[in-house]
């Protein structure tokens, strides 16, 4: 069982992370520490190296690009303001069990009402080709997280070479086949196992067609860990082995065995990562 991207190493597992990499462990599931600055990218290495289950991927989120207020249902913090330092990503990118770069990409929905929005848009494009052109470099895939950018990201990605996956996909089908025609894969946390919200029941039947739609070779699980826990534990702090409720709930969308959609999963992870 694989999490394909998950941020053990945040502080939110501060208190107890050996103890949710030990429960992982027993439950036969491997993660993948995604970085988001300097700090959180140097210390996914550290757990990568440190832990057999645990691989890194290393970059800088979009929203760092800028400083801004972060208010959300799991989170609350001020982004710390960083611009893309190539070499010293290339140095933890070349470190044992590094899988990957990101997570890198164009993120529209945290925005300040007095920020320029076109100045922000791009400083996050100029990090997000540079973390590109290092993917390339190095023959290493993406993690790519779009918020609100869909279109603004596929212009990015649209004529460069280069594999990854879309995490926690959640647009419709014309645009997941878009980026499915790139190449790309597809990352579903459990934001696929949330009832529709009166408010807009439309995203999440969208979701579930992509999710019926998408070729089982393109689908990734993750779980964002710890955050968007699963239904089933809505409310607690996700856990990287939650990710076994992403895989039920596909495998009940796509009419397969729950053992054989972990099987698909793992495979997909494999191919795509390298490992």
């Amino acid at each position: 069982m694989y999490d394909s991207h998950c941020h053990i190493q945040f502080n939110g597992f501060k208190d107890d992370y050996e103890e949710v990499i030990k429960r992982c462990q027993e439950k036969n599931c491997d993660m993948f520490a995604v970085g988001t600055q300097k700090d959180t990218s140097k210390k996914a290495v550290e757990f990568a190296q440190k832990y057999d289950n645990v691989y890194a991927i290393v970059g800088l989120h979009p929203i760092h690009s800028s400083s801004t207020e972060v208010d959300e249902e799991e989170t609350n913090f001020i982004s710390r303001e960083e611009e893309f330092d190539y070499e010293y990503y290339k140095n933890l990118a070349s470190q044992p069990k590094v899988v990957g770069i990101g997570e890198c990409g164009i993120e529209l929905f945290h925005i300040n009402k007095d920020s320029n929005r076109n100045e922000i848009l791009e400083k996050q494009r100029k990090g997000f080709e540079q973390q590109i052109k290092l993917a390339q470099e190095l023959n290493l895939p993406l993690s790519i997280h779009i918020r609100d950018a869909y279109n603004e990201a596929f212009e990015i990605v649209k004529n460069e070479t280069v594999r990854g996956v879309i995490h926690c996909y959640t647009g419709d089908w014309p645009t997941a086949r878009k980026f499915l025609d790139l190449g790309f894969y597809l990352g579903f946390t459990g934001v696929v196992t949330f009832p529709a919200r009166n408010s807009n029941p439309k995203a999440t039947s969208d979701l579930l067609e992509v999710i019926r739609k998408c070729p089982l070779d393109r689908i990734l699980v993750e779980t964002d860990a710890p955050y968007l826990a699963p239904q089933a534990y809505r409310g607690q702090r996700c856990e990287p082995w939650m990710v076994e409720e992403v895989v039920k709930k596909i495998a009940e969308i796509k009419g397969v065995g729950y053992n054989e959609m972990l099987d698909i999963t793992e495979h997909n992870t494999k191919m795509l990562f390298g490992i």
